[in-house]
């Protein structure tokens, strides 16, 4: 358990801070600039909504919504795949 945790303190980030504005503000820019859609939403708690965007190139990003209007992209990445569709409450 140490040894995973030291390897994950010693990777880098993709981005070096978290990037937040208002949420109509982020969202054009990441459709605009950078030409993604959302395709993924959930929420965790009543605060936050988490998005995931992608764009045609396999670049993704993921965004915490927050309740007051702010919007801040946490993570991205590269190489997204879209798997096959399946209902959630099917299984």
């Amino acid at each position: 358990m140490c040894l995973a945790l030291a390897l994950a303190a010693q990777a880098k980030s993709l981005i070096a801070e978290v990037i937040c504005e208002p949420t109509d503000w982020m969202h054009e820019k990441l459709e605009r600039q950078f030409g993604s859609e959302r395709v993924a939403t959930g929420l965790r708690g009543p605060e936050q909504l988490r998005e995931v965007w992608t764009s045609k190139s396999g670049d993704w990003t993921m965004v915490v919504t927050l309740a007051i209007g702010t919007s801040c992209i946490v993570v991205m990445g590269q190489d997204w795949y879209t798997q096959a569709k399946i209902d959630p409450a099917r299984g």
